[in-house]
């Protein structure tokens, strides 16, 4: 088959890096962040986070290939004040906050039907035993 090892579209190779910046020379205060073996997920989550912020004047993202791991992501912000790898780096830390603190939810939910799970179990059991042995 023609399809690349599916292992190569998540596994960053040797010397391979997650996230590269170039500078837009045509357009002011912008630039083109190339990141690689990510998909529409993350382009979608780091550009709606990026676009909060007030300094940014634009940002897209799109795959340039389906059989290409790479995604682009174009930023342009207001002032060169707020350079795009500054809008960016916040934009994923903020996210990387939040994802903790779903991650953390979560947590505390399984653990809450695990108890609850737990105890109707015990309440069953106890249930079973008043009742005495079962007469066929």
């Amino acid at each position: 088959m023609n399809a690349p090892d599916r292992i190569d579209s998540y596994v960053l190779a040797d010397g391979e890096k997650k996230m590269v910046y170039a500078n837009d020379e045509k357009i002011p205060n912008a630039g083109t962040f190339t990141i690689a073996k990510e998909t529409h997920t993350v382009g979608h989550l780091l550009q709606m986070q990026v676009l909060r912020n007030n300094q940014v004047r634009y940002c897209g993202y799109k795959m340039p290939h389906p059989l290409q791991n790479s995604m682009l992501v174009k930023v342009q912000t207001t002032t060169s004040k707020a350079t795009p790898v500054a809008v960016v780096g916040a934009a994923l830390a903020e996210l990387q906050s939040e994802c903790e603190v779903l991650d953390r939810s979560f947590r505390d939910a399984v653990s809450e039907k695990k108890d609850a799970l737990a105890r109707e179990e015990r309440e069953r059991a106890a249930a079973r035993r008043a009742q005495g042995p079962a007469m066929y």
